[in-house]
C-alpha cells in the first residue's frame, strides 16, 4: 500500500477543488461577458435614443429663440438651453462609465488615453499614459479587463491615495500584457496588507475578471512611494 503524500494528503479532495475552482472561474468569466455586453447594448440605447433626441431638441429650441424677441422669453430659453446641455453632459458620462466606445472602434491604446485624460482635468492630478508604440488588437474581454482595470485603480487613487501624480502603464512583450496604475500617494493606508487590500469588492470583482482571462491581478508599494495596481494577462487567451 502507498504511503499518502505527507505534502498532499488528501490528493481526491484537492482534485475536486481544483475542478470546482476550474468551474467557478469559467462560471465568474462567463458571467462578466454577459455583464459586459448587457452594459455595451445598455451604452447604445442611451446614445441613440436619449443621445439622438436630446441634440435634435437643441436644434429646434435654438431655431426658436431667433424668432423671440421679448427679453424673458430669451431668458428662459437660454436656461432651457442650458438643462438640455448639462442633461446631454450627464448621458454622455453615463454611456462612458457602461462602455467605451474608443475600445471598440479606435482600441484599447485610445480608450486608456481619453480615460487618463480626462481624470487629470477633472481632479486637479498630474496624469499620464505611456503605451506601447505597435497599435495592436486585442481580444475584446482583454481590453475591457485593461481598461476596468485603470478605471478602478484611478478610483482608488482618488478616494484613498491623496496622491499628485497618477501613471497608466501599458506593457506588451509578446507574450503577456502588463497594465499598472501607479501613483505618489500615502500608499496603503492603515497598515493593510496589500492581500488584505485586494479583498475590497471592486478589487475582487477585477482579480476574479483576471483570473477567468488567465492573468493575475496585484497591488504593492510602488519603488519609490505610493501604490502600483498591476494586472497581468496572456496575449493567448484560454480555450
Amino acid at each position: 500500500m502507498t504511503a499518502p503524500d505527507p505534502h498532499h494528503p488528501h490528493p481526491e479532495l484537492d482534485r475536486q477543488l481544483a475542478e470546482r475552482n476550474a468551474e467557478l472561474t469559467e462560471l465568474v468569466g462567463h458571467l462578466m461577458n454577459c455583464w459586459d455586453e448587457e452594459r455595451r447594448l445598455l451604452a447604445r440605447k442611451l446614445h441613440d435614443s436619449l443621445g439622438s433626441s436630446m441634440t435634435a431638441l437643441t436644434m429646434h429650441l435654438g431655431l426658436l429663440s431667433k424668432n423671440l424677441t421679448d427679453s424673458k422669453a430669451v431668458e428662459r430659453a437660454n436656461q432651457m438651453k442650458g438643462l438640455l446641455n448639462n442633461i446631454i453632459e450627464t448621458n454622455r458620462k453615463v454611456q462612458l462609465s457602461l462602455w467605451n466606445d474608443k475600445l471598440e472602434f479606435l482600441g484599447i491604446k485610445a480608450a486608456l488615453l481619453e480615460l487618463v485624460a480626462e481624470f487629470g482635468a477633472e481632479h486637479g492630478v498630474q496624469a499620464r499614459a505611456s503605451l506601447p508604440d505597435d497599435d495592436d488588437a486585442y481580444p475584446r474581454a482583454q481590453g475591457v479587463a485593461l481598461l476596468r482595470c485603470a478605471e478602478e485603480g484611478l478610483r482608488n487613487v482618488l478616494r484613498h491615495a491623496r496622491a499628485k501624480k497618477v501613471e497608466v502603464i501599458l506593457d506588451d512583450d509578446g507574450d503577456q500584457l502588463m497594465l499598472t496604475v501607479r501613483d505618489d500617494g500615502i500608499g496603503l493606508g492603515g497598515g493593510a496588507a496589500p492581500s488584505e487590500s485586494l479583498n475590497c469588492h471592486g478589487l475582487r470583482l477585477l482579480r476574479e475578471r483576471a483570473r477567468a482571462l488567465g492573468g493575475s491581478l496585484t497591488l504593492a508599494p510602488a519603488p519609490d512611494a505610493g501604490t502600483a495596481l498591476t494586472m497581468v494577462l496572456p496575449r493567448q487567451m484560454p480555450g
